[in-house]
């Protein structure tokens, strides 16, 4: 396990590398020089009090917020990226608010996901659709069904699925546990496990530590907009210093726990 913020080194092949990421509001620095990568077929998750940076992080490697340093994904390095070619490469986020289309169906949320790919001439989105569905079997019971009259569970599924309509390379999950009941959210878990089974690298951010790292390959903890601690997720877990601070019952940062 590290605890330099200047080393990165998940095994196998990066899908991304990210390299002295800085961000500021103002006058004031969210990111610090963070370094982290994703391998290809791996799941690297983020974990950290609120307020730490971690959906900064992310808003940022997708080209939301200006950001000083390096991203390299699918092979390419963007010194400031943009939004729309990294969607293009590969790349894509289900943010922590959603933001799906309340007064459209399910079906149409989901294929609006394949809108890029359809723009670049690819008309593959009906298999994609049945795969998604054959993933998420709620959704197809309620594929008629308005967006905006789903449960919590079901919004975040459908918020998951429609990402995956784009096909992504990489997968970025911005507290996907987040408002969800216990079973709700192992549901969640299980389904991002058979994502990485079935090829799909992800960027998981997540408050609730406990779970992210039983799910993880490898993890990365941010503190004060800086990468404190990162290493294999099950070496992190056992570490003394995050079992109190984000693992104990009576962890400091720790809000919500799976059970």
């Amino acid at each position: 396990m590290q605890t330099e913020s200047n080393v990165s080194t998940p095994a196998g092949t990066d899908v991304l590398t990210v390299k002295e990421l800085c961000v500021s509001y103002g006058n004031v620095q969210a990111l610090t020089a963070a370094n982290l990568s994703v391998g290809q077929g791996q799941i690297v998750t983020v974990i950290g009090p609120n307020g730490a940076g971690k959906t900064t992080m992310l808003s940022a490697i997708m080209g939301l917020l200006k950001s000083t340093g390096q991203i390299e994904f699918a092979g390419q390095v963007q010194a400031s990226p943009e939004v729309e070619q990294l969607v293009a490469k590969g790349m894509n986020l289900v943010p922590e608010k959603r933001e799906l289309f309340g007064e459209m169906s399910v079906q149409d949320n989901l294929v609006l996901g394949a809108f890029q790919r359809y723009r670049m001439g690819k008309r593959d989105h009906g298999q994609t659709l049945d795969e998604v569905y054959s993933l998420f079997p709620r959704l197809k019971e309620r594929s008629g069904q308005m967006a905006g009259t789903l449960s919590g569970g079901e919004r975040q599924m459908l918020a998951v699925g429609r990402a995956l309509m784009a096909k992504p390379k990489l997968l970025m999950l911005d507290e996907p546990s987040l408002g969800l009941a216990p079973l709700i959210v192992r549901e969640i878990f299980r389904i991002i496990a058979e994502l990485r089974r079935r090829g799909v690298s992800i960027l998981l951010v997540e408050q609730n530590a406990r779970a992210a790292l039983q799910v993880a390959d490898y993890a990365y903890v941010l503190e004060n907009g800086q990468i404190a601690m990162h290493g294999p997720a099950y070496e992190l877990a056992d570490d003394k210093r995050v079992i109190e601070a984000y693992l104990g019952f009576g962890g400091k940062h720790q809000d919500m726990l799976s059970k």
